[in-house]
Order: C-alpha cells, then structure tokens, then sequence
C-alpha cells in the first residue's frame, strides 16, 4: 500500500464534495494509516472513529439489521462520516454544515471500494 495512493483519493473526495474539511484512513483498532486534515489531531480522529465504526458495527448486528456501512454524527457546527473500509479500515470524513450528505454518500462508494484495494495491496489502476 501506497501511503500517497491513499492521500491521493482522500484529497480527490475532498474536492468532489463541497463540505468535505477532513479526512482520514485508520485501522480497526484506531491506528492512523494517513490523513487530510488542518485542524483536527489525526492519531486522535482515527481512534475516536474506530471507536465510533465499533459501536455502529455493535449495534447494528445486535438489532439484526445487516452490515455496518456508515456511521453519521451530526453536531452544531458540521458532520462526522465514518465509513467501514472492508473488515479492516476506516475512512472518516469531516465537514461543514454546508455538507450534502446524500452526495457524500453516493461520492464516497468508489472511494471506499478503491481504499479497500488500496489497503489490502491490490493495484487500483
């Protein structure tokens, strides 16, 4: 896996969605595996999310509606998007009130699928 591979398709999400502040790809267990941020502390970012992807997972299967794909937080002053990477990554998006979360949802499929390759080493040529 290329470090600046995975940079390139956060950068690129950022850009295709307006709203989009942040990013970042963790592991399961919260290790930062790269980020796009500016404000936010990314090793910190990546284990909140894994611990909020843990939760979504959780309850999820507790009330026996399938596999987890996203977890939303809405707060005061924007968003906060977990998306499960496969059974082993995250991708966490940050963004502004101004956020079109449907969008980022449609946007964020191919991104997820390619850092999926990405990070289980396939080339996403």
């Amino acid at each position: 896996m290329s470090h600046e591979e995975v940079l390139t398709e956060l950068r690129a999400l950022r850009e295709r969605v307006t709203g989009v502040t942040e990013t970042a790809v963790a592991s399961v267990d919260g290790l930062l595996v790269t980020a796009d941020t500016d404000g936010a502390r990314p090793e910190v970012l990546a284990a909140l999310s894994a611990a909020t992807l843990g939760l979504g997972k959780r309850t999820g299967h507790e009330v026996g509606i399938g596999e987890l794909r996203e977890v939303v937080i809405r707060c005061a002053g924007g968003y906060v998007v977990v998306y499960a990477v496969r059974k082993g990554g995250l991708l966490v998006v940050l963004a502004d009130e101004g956020l079109d979360v449907a969008r980022l949802h449609v946007d964020s499929r191919p991104t997820v699928e390619r850092l999926g390759l990405l990070l289980d080493g396939v080339p996403t040529d």
